[in-house]
């Protein structure tokens, strides 16, 4: 579930119809917020906020173009730009050493493990995954948007799948990855 509530800003944004991309980016920007809000007074640190406070940035500007040049030209990029902020939060988060997956994975881990190789190692895979999929989806988004079709079917489908494919990796990797350490818990009994 935190998944969905990292990127529920860029899910509202990719479904609320393009002809009102003004709306979309504000609905976006208030949704980033109220995340960041709520998850601030749960007491979720800024490691847990990587992608939420880049998020808010990315749809203030994107919000503020959107309603000061309405036919612009990122509009037909939009899709495209949003997948290559992800992938450079993402990959900034990795160049830091900070992958944004620590803060996420935080919330449902003991504390004990939190420092330990393994755990950081583990982290820094998925969120690699993700920043190589955000990135090829903005690319292919932007090959797509090239050829006209920014607003299409195929379009959301990239979209679609530009999530669907790390989410479903996180979960069998973190599965595959839990299993070995039961296993290797057992051997050692």
């Amino acid at each position: 579930m935190s998944y969905l509530r990292t990127f529920l800003p860029w899910i509202v944004f990719a479904v609320i119809p393009s002809g009102a991309w003004q709306w979309a980016a504000l609905t976006a920007l208030a949704v980033s917020v109220a995340i960041i809000a709520q998850e601030k007074r749960s007491g979720a640190g800024f490691d847990a906020l990587i992608i939420e406070s880049g998020s808010a940035a990315f749809f203030a500007v994107l919000a503020a173009i959107a309603f000061a040049a309405p036919h612009s030209g990122v509009h037909t990029y939009s899709a495209a730009l949003s997948s290559g902020t992800l992938a450079v939060i993402a990959g900034v988060s990795l160049a830091v050493g900070r992958p944004f997956t620590l803060g996420i994975a935080k919330r449902t881990t003991p504390r004990e493990v939190w420092g330990l190789k393994p755990f950081i190692r583990v982290n820094v895979v998925i969120t690699a995954v993700w920043t190589a999929a955000f990135a090829v989806t903005a690319v292919v988004l932007a090959l797509v948007a090239h050829a006209g079709h920014a607003h299409s079917a195929a379009a959301m489908i990239v979209q679609i799948a530009g999530f669907v494919v790390p989410l479903v990796f996180t979960v069998r990797y973190v599965a595959h990855v839990q299993a070995k350490v039961q296993q290797a818990g057992q051997a050692a009994r």
